[in-house]
């Protein structure tokens, strides 16, 4: 398939694929006689896991060389497996932060949808309980 319609199967943009493929991230395509890449369908799926690695936040860097790990063969499965660990303990540590201020800004809605006055704060995020409030000496009043 031409990379208009790799483009609208997978998601990203031709530009897209095109800067992927001239970086290392898609293997290299044939052409076809006319010069037009010519890709097979089964490199969708390559294209979705790299999208899920963008999702996550994955640099480039580290996809670049796990792509590099994947195009030399089963003997790099183990430190392919080593990387995509690493990554998802940093996925882990990002989605619990966000979970974290998620139930802050919760906390602050239900605060103003119990208001009848509306609310006269400074809009501060609430104090974790678990973290303390400040490091260092306290402030001079």
């Amino acid at each position: 398939m031409r990379i208009g319609e790799l483009a609208k199967r997978s998601g990203p943009t031709a530009h897209t694929l095109r800067y992927d493929e001239r970086i290392g991230l898609l293997p290299f395509v044939e052409r076809d006689a006319a010069g037009h890449r010519d890709y097979d369908g089964s490199i969708l799926a390559w294209i979705g896991f790299l999208d899920r690695l963008k999702t996550t936040g994955m640099p480039i860097r580290t996809m670049l060389h796990y792509a590099a790990l994947r195009r030399a063969g089963p003997a790099t499965a183990p430190e392919r497996r080593l990387l995509l660990e690493r990554h998802r303990a940093q996925v882990r540590a990002h989605v619990a932060a966000l979970q974290d201020a998620l139930a802050v800004l919760d906390t602050k809605i239900a605060g103003y949808a119990c208001s009848t006055e509306g609310m006269h704060d400074d809009d501060r995020p609430e104090p974790d309980p678990g973290k303390p409030l400040r490091a260092g000496r306290p402030r001079a009043r």
